[in-house]
């Protein structure tokens, strides 16, 4: 199948990806459309144009306030300084792709993991706790690249389906 053959033409597509685009602007990082059980192939392309466009500032401050994670954290999650965070949140920018992908990634894995034990805590006190099928280590040691999110998310897949390491 064609990438094109999802349109019936161009003004379809623009007029699609505009306006969810818009609506994921505004809901930012918290559109249902952004997880990992609604990843058909018109979300994904909405999903690559807000990764090309970038992620807001203000978008990322939103999500990341409801985790306890520092500046520090979240600046060695997305690969970059704290200082760049910051200038940021200064000058209102927006995220680049590299980072925009990888905050795309995280909102995915912190929805499926809230979606397994049920509640935001749940999940954040599994994520900081050492975990044999991890080698011992805690999976908030494995986002910070797409092979530890892959492995995480694995992890809580077998929790979800009681398969336990």
């Amino acid at each position: 199948m064609k990438k094109n053959d999802y349109w019936r033409n161009k003004n379809d597509k623009k007029h699609y990806l505009c306006g969810k685009l818009k609506i994921m602007q505004e809901l930012a990082l918290h559109e249902p459309a952004i997880s990992y059980g609604s990843t058909d192939d018109h979300n994904l392309l909405s999903i690559i144009e807000l990764v090309r466009q970038g992620i807001s500032y203000s978008a990322f401050e939103k999500f990341a306030s409801g985790f306890k994670f520092s500046l520090g954290e979240w600046a060695r999650f997305l690969h970059v300084s704290e200082r760049s965070i910051q200038r940021y949140k200064k000058e209102q920018k927006r995220f680049d792709s590299p980072q925009s992908e990888k905050l795309i990634e995280i909102v995915m894995l912190f929805k499926k993991g809230e979606d397994v034990f049920g509640s935001r805590a749940g999940f954040i006190s599994w994520l900081e706790s050492s975990n044999p099928a991890l080698g011992g280590g805690a999976p908030v040691g494995f986002i910070d690249n797409t092979f530890g999110i892959g492995l995480v998310k694995d992890e809580l897949t077998r929790i979800e389906h009681g398969v336990m390491a």
